[in-house]
């Protein structure tokens, strides 16, 4: 774990997020990159981290150049002794923590009955106990501080629609949705809220990683009758900045009476009701 490239610029009087200080996990790339942007943009100090130290290095560097107050913060979050270290650090280079963007996570994808111990263990080790570790470690400073703050938990809206070979993933996501719920129930009285926003299929590394010709774009659009899997009723794909306009929302004091929510950005993809 290392800190790298600290900077105090910029005035940001009429931002919504001016003077708070963030963490945002996954930063390196992604949802995790464009929600560090979104939520510097309005003002706040962001504390990055990601395992992997290029991307996030990267980000860091732009958001410094831009007179942002950012560090990174290379660190993994299974590891629950490097989170607790990382949030001291963040604390106290940055300040206290007003808010934390859980957003690491990793996909194996792959039917059940040929998916290994360790791509099920490694998935919720991160998506799960990642959430957990980090969760934990700044609610803790926030109730101690005698309350006041907010946590986000990106999650996936595959965990309330069933999909084939993302079982791993899917009840990964589940069982951090119903985590981050359970916990703003018990911070509510703190002035602590904790919301998930659930992604549909967003334009990211993960996703394309899983594309498997030019038109896996659009088959996403469309649907697939063969696996049981509705398209986009939007017509588009999603984009990491509108997953992190979701974020910026519910960090802000313009949700200031919402906790405990689910708010699935996913182009109507779930037909939830």
């Amino acid at each position: 774990m290392r800190a790298v490239k600290t900077t105090i610029g910029g005035k940001y009087s009429d931002m919504e997020l001016n003077g708070k200080v963030a963490i945002v996990t996954g930063a390196a790339q992604g949802i995790g990159a464009a929600v560090a942007r979104a939520l510097a943009q309005r003002g706040a100090g962001i504390g990055a981290v990601d395992v992997r130290s290029e991307g996030l290095d990267a980000l860091v560097d732009e958001l410094c150049a831009a007179g942002r107050p950012a560090t990174a913060y290379q660190a993994d979050v299974r590891d629950s002794s490097a989170v607790e270290t990382v949030v001291k650090r963040v604390e106290h280079e940055h300040g206290p923590i007003g808010i934390l963007v859980n957003v690491a996570g990793i996909l194996r994808t792959g039917p059940v009955v040929e998916l290994s111990d360790e791509d099920w263990a490694n998935v919720f080790a991160v998506n799960t106990n990642g959430v957990f570790h980090f969760s934990r470690a700044v609610a803790r400073r926030m109730v101690e501080r005698g309350g006041g703050g907010t946590i986000v938990t990106v999650g996936s809206n595959a965990a309330g629609v069933p999909r084939m070979h993302m079982s791993a993933y899917a009840a990964s996501k589940a069982a951090t949705s119903m985590f981050t719920k359970c916990l703003g129930l018990e911070l509510a009285e703190h002035d602590v809220r904790c919301n998930v926003v659930a992604p549909g299929s967003t334009d990211t590394e993960m996703q394309r990683g899983m594309w498997s010709n030019p038109d896996s774009a659009r088959a996403i659009i469309e649907g697939s009758p063969e696996t049981y899997r509705v398209g986009i009723p939007l017509r588009r794909m999603a984009q990491p900045a509108d997953i992190a306009e979701a974020v910026a929302f519910l960090v802000s004091d313009r949700a200031r009476h919402i906790t405990m929510h689910d708010l699935y950005v996913d182009g109507g993809a779930a037909l939830r009701v």
